[in-house]
């Protein structure tokens, strides 16, 4: 498999040999070193090199468009990966953290991240989560008038450090998927710029505070054309010059743009790029990038997706209405999206023998099923791939961001273990823990173990 060049002539799919074969050596070594196999059924493994390309990719295509000595802070989504290592790692690859809840934060500074490279935003900011960010000096988005009023009080009452703007929803409209369009006419994010009176209270609003010195917008994430993405970044930038000229100062300094960068879950290849989206907003809105604004950015899934592979072993290989199906310890449990919505979130899959090569052979249709108490726990259904026995072990790709990382604890069935992999230097492949795979133990201690008895020593109604 080679690289081929799209319209706007980047070499799309370059290194497309070397990404899987990384990923090759890293399902065998796995193997080879006993993280997969009988007693551990399913893994989660992480291309270290993969991201930290990523990262490089999107530094790189933004300075390419920027004016020299324009402050840019990109911050990883935290949502889509909330691993510690991984925020350390981005961390020394000059990625900052954009959180949503006092959890995502604890993990943002558990990983090192600083305060100045932190962004708060969440549609549902606790009084005690504001106090918390205001004091610590990250900067906060502003969801709606009421939150305003919430940091108002906060502000009267002490001084802070932390960049403060108000999210606004340009209401440009959405994408293929419903649940991740987040710039549509009744989209729950932000201030809604269309409705009667909106525009006008955020212009009011900054020209009451002016320490008011952010905005920001998020279009949505997969299944946004980027045409769109680009749209909702040029209204914001439209109304941050309306802002700054009708109160006749340059109070608004930075846009944050939000990330939403679609990943491609049909091959290998990374498309769209970052150096394309970065390019057409620089065509669709010339000043966004000659040095006026500061610029924050949020991708999370665009860094992390094409990087994470689940690996689970079959097994058992049977036979139901003449199909084959390959029962394997990866279902909804990691995958929840695609089991549950198939058609909006499908995922490739990749055949290895039970010696952790790539499998070879003709392509069998045949169903990849998960360990869930459901007939509707499918991996994939009807796949083309060669025949899955049992032992075997069946991948599904593209899965660093919102899948191993995000457990869905049906059957109470265990968190895998998750891995993060690099060449050794000697051939080999050097494997590092992320997260241990959850106990048994564990688990009974989650779901109430040590309140056993809690329920029954409450008093009993008295019978008539």
């Amino acid at each position: 498999m080679g690289s081929y060049n799209d319209m706007t002539g980047d070499v799309v799919g370059s290194g497309i040999e070397t990404v899987t074969n990384r990923r090759d050596d890293a399902v065998r070594a796995a193997v080879e070193q006993g993280l997969l196999g009988p007693g551990s059924p399913i893994v989660g493994l992480l291309d270290v090199t993969g991201i930290r390309e990523s990262a490089a990719a999107l530094r790189a295509a933004f300075e390419e468009v920027t004016a020299p000595g324009t402050p840019v802070l990109h911050a990883f989504a935290v949502k889509a990966t909330p691993l510690v290592p991984v925020l350390r790692l981005l961390r020394e690859e000059g990625i900052g953290a954009e959180v949503a809840s006092p959890g995502e934060l604890a993990l943002a500074r558990a990983a090192g991240l600083r305060p100045e490279a932190t962004v708060l935003d969440s549609p549902a900011k606790t009084p005690a989560e504001l106090r918390e960010a205001l004091a610590l000096g990250i900067a906060v988005n502003a969801d709606n008038p009421q939150e305003l009023d919430r940091i108002d009080a906060l502000m009267s009452s002490a001084t802070s450090r932390s960049p403060l703007g108000i999210r606004v929803n340009p209401q440009v409209g959405g994408g293929s998927i419903e649940a991740t369009s987040t710039a549509t006419a009744t989209s729950k994010f932000g201030v809604a710029l269309r409705d009667e009176g909106a525009r006008e209270w955020v212009i009011q609003a900054y020209a009451d505070r002016p320490w008011l010195t952010r905005l920001h917008a998020h279009t949505g994430s997969q299944g946004i054309p980027l045409s769109l993405m680009a749209q909702g970044v040029a209204e914001t930038f439209a109304l941050a010059e309306e802002i700054n000229r009708r109160i006749g100062r340059r109070q608004i300094d930075t846009l944050d743009i939000g990330g939403g960068l679609p990943v491609n879950f049909a091959s290998d290849a990374t498309t769209p790029t970052y150096a394309q989206y970065a390019r057409l907003l620089s065509e669709a809105v010339p000043g966004l990038f000659d040095g006026r604004y500061g610029l924050v950015t949020e991708f999370g899934r665009s860094l992390l997706a094409k990087h994470g592979t689940v690996v689970a072993r079959v097994e058992y290989a049977k036979s139901a209405g003449g199909r084959p199906v390959a029962v394997t310890h990866a279902g909804v449990q990691v995958a929840t999206r695609t089991v549950y919505m198939p058609g909006s979130w499908p995922l490739r899959i990749a055949a290895y023998d039970g010696k952790g090569r790539p499998k070879e052979g003709p392509a069998v249709v045949q169903d990849v099923a998960g360990p869930a108490c459901f007939s509707g726990d499918l991996l994939a259904e009807g796949a083309a791939l060669p025949l899955l026995e049992q032992g075997d072990f069946a991948a599904a790709l593209d899965t660093g961001a919102y899948y191993f990382a995000h457990h869905y604890a049906y059957n109470s069935l265990a968190r895998p273990g998750v891995y993060g992999f690099a060449p050794d230097g000697a051939g080999g492949v050097a494997f590092a823990t992320v997260r241990e795979p959850q106990s048994v133990e564990e688990i009974v201690a989650e779901s109430g173990g040590a309140h056993a008895a809690s329920l029954t020593a409450l008093p009993m109604p008295k019978r008539r």
